[in-house]
């Protein structure tokens, strides 16, 4: 059960290093901005940044998670 090939075999697929990165990095940015908005009191931010966190466990494509990721991000520079 260690190896690679016996967990694909029972249907779960291991995701590629691009994609635990960015998981990484937008949660460390959206942790950043929860910070940012809840000591600022802005709501908004705060919010975003608790997606950030999040969406990652969502997406499963890596494409899609930069693509949200950079969606995000950009709200959180247009609402501060």
């Amino acid at each position: 059960m260690d190896d690679p090939q016996s967990i694909g075999s029972l249907g779960f697929a291991l995701p590629s290093g691009a994609y635990l990165l960015g998981s990484i990095l937008f949660s460390v940015i959206g942790f950043g901005a929860y910070r940012y908005g809840k000591k600022t009191s802005t709501s908004n931010i705060k919010w975003i940044g608790v997606a950030l966190m999040l969406y990652p466990y969502i997406i499963s494509q890596t494409w899609a998670l930069y693509l949200v990721g950079a969606g995000l991000c950009a709200c959180i520079y247009f609402f501060r």
